[in-house]
């Protein structure tokens, strides 16, 4: 009987102590879609054709399936612990393919305060991960080499 107990508590305690923490869960901001700025949408003028458009705010998120004349840019900014940020331009096209109308939604004037990640991470595909290599790196990297070798 005491060695049921026994067991019962411990694993009470380690269910309690695995699944219920109390000193938080580490979150991060997710960035989604299209990062559109004010001074992307600024450089739209009406009357751009589609690949002027797309060379100043890139390819559109959403393109309606039905009716090919109107682009969302959607950026959608999830705060770890904070609020939602989104922001909307969608941009409609006459017939002929030139821009006719821009509409905006949410602030695009203010700047998206985004981490600069310094760490090495992956290499990009089909790049030498040495290159992204500091000479301060190396030198903590590489073996030393200053000690003289002995010969027999």
């Amino acid at each position: 009987m005491q060695k049921l107990t026994r067991i019962i508590t411990l694993s009470v305690a380690l269910t309690v102590v695995s699944g219920c923490s109390y000193v938080g869960v580490y979150k991060r901001d997710i960035p989604q879609g299209n990062l559109v700025n004010q001074e992307m949408v600024s450089q739209l003028q009406p009357g751009m054709s589609k690949e002027q458009v797309t060379y100043v705010m890139g390819r559109p998120l959403l393109e309606a399936p039905f009716d090919a004349s109107q682009w969302d840019y959607v950026f959608r900014l999830d705060k770890a612990y904070g609020d939602v940020e989104q922001r909307r331009v969608t941009l409609t096209f006459d017939p002929q393919g030139r821009l006719a109308n821009i509409e905006q939604q949410g602030d695009l004037s203010s700047d998206l305060p985004f981490e600069s990640d310094d760490g090495m991470g992956p290499a990009t595909e089909g790049t030498n991960p040495m290159d992204s290599l500091t000479d301060e790196n190396m030198q903590l990297q590489a073996p030393s080499r200053t000690q003289p070798v002995s010969q027999p």
